[in-house]
């Protein structure tokens, strides 16, 4: 068997989604706010979580989950990470897997994860979660939420505050689904195994039998959802996933395909990527300009007629968060508007119709 490749110093902007790197790339610009936020995280709730954690879950040890805590360890060795996160099983009838914490991050393996997965499946889901590690969602996820709930404190007595709290929430849930995208690129590279990480994502749709599924079938159905047959399809498709925190895995999956097509991956395995020892700060304006041209790219080849507003939400909330635009500070593509300065202007921005 072929030894799998590992990636000594790889910065995590190498497998992040466009949208989820300008995120990061905006919130990390707002002065002392990640600081903060991780001192308060780690002074209070990520420990008040890893005590609930001790007191209420087996944590992966030499004598305990060996093999699952075996598998942790060689996909943090292959992307890197260190120090190795805890890793806990809780029981719970619910397949699912997710990352706390920041100063001491350590991530939770629901007891019924580990029948619906099989080992190279497990490994996959695994990955994922070293992927949010890695790109470190956990205080990107916190401030977004902290934004939403300082939005509302602001708008709470304004006309239409409510509308425009529910757009902003929207959009920044957008970007929250983008990072898992990104954490789906970072198990493709760790396990290096792109069957067990679609079956993984098929297996979320209809359980474990995935004896009874076909994957060629399972990209045709993928393919006939990304395609719809016009506006009100599109409509459904949206509001389906206004409330939802993962993208659906048929898109999951055709996104992680995608990515493999545009050589990235292949690029990757053969060396060529960022290092964490010669990045330099994230860049706002770079980096929205990188989520603008991915969802132009996206949507220009989509059959789905409302795909142009996330593209809206970008531009607007970029000059909200980002500060992305030309050199007088206008907004967008020469459009000769200031960039928006608050929640409400960047709603507007959204929903104004064109001149």
């Amino acid at each position: 068997m072929e030894k799998l490749r590992s990636f000594p110093g790889i910065s995590s902007t190498a497998w992040e989604h466009p949208a989820d790197r300008a995120a990061l790339a905006a919130f990390s610009s707002i002065p002392l706010a990640g600081e903060l936020l991780k001192k308060i995280i780690g002074s209070t709730t990520e420990r008040s979580l890893r005590l609930a954690m001790l007191a209420n879950s087996a944590r992966a040890a030499e004598g305990q989950f060996a093999p699952l805590l075996a598998t942790l360890r060689d996909c943090a060795e292959r992307l890197d990470l260190s120090p190795v996160p805890e890793l806990y099983v809780k029981l719970d009838s619910a397949p699912y897997a997710w990352t706390l914490g920041v100063e001491r991050p350590f991530i939770v393996l629901s007891s019924a994860a580990l029948d619906l997965w099989d080992g190279p499946e497990l490994a996959c889901v695994v990955a994922h979660e070293v992927g949010h590690v890695m790109s470190g969602h956990a205080v990107y996820k916190t401030l977004l939420s902290i934004i939403v709930k300082a939005s509302a404190m602001l708008v709470g007595g304004m006309p239409l505050g409510g509308a425009a709290l529910a757009a902003a929430t929207a959009a920044l849930r957008e970007w929250d689904r983008k990072s898992e995208l990104s954490a789906d690129r970072a198990s493709l590279l760790a396990t290096q195994d792109s069957q067990a990480v679609l079956r993984a994502l098929m297996k979320n749709t209809a359980g474990a039998r995935i004896g009874q599924m076909d994957m060629n079938e399972f990209f045709r159905q993928a393919r006939e959802y990304e395609e719809g047959e016009g506006g009100l399809d599109s409509l459904y498709k949206l509001l389906d996933l206004l409330g939802e925190s993962h993208p659906f895995p048929v898109s999951r999956m055709t996104a992680l395909q995608e990515w493999e097509r545009t050589g990235a991956y292949s690029a990757i395995l053969a060396g060529d990527y960022p290092r964490r020892d010669s990045e330099g700060e994230r860049d706002p304006e770079r980096d929205f300009a990188g989520a603008r041209e991915a969802y132009s790219s996206e949507f220009g080849s989509s059959a789905d007629p409302l795909a142009q507003a996330a593209g809206k939400v970008i531009d607007a909330l970029g000059g909200l968060f980002g500060r992305v635009g030309g050199a007088s500070g206008d907004s967008g593509e020469g459009t000769g508007r200031k960039a928006p300065s608050s929640i409400e202007e960047a709603i507007d921005e959204i929903f104004r119709p064109k001149e």
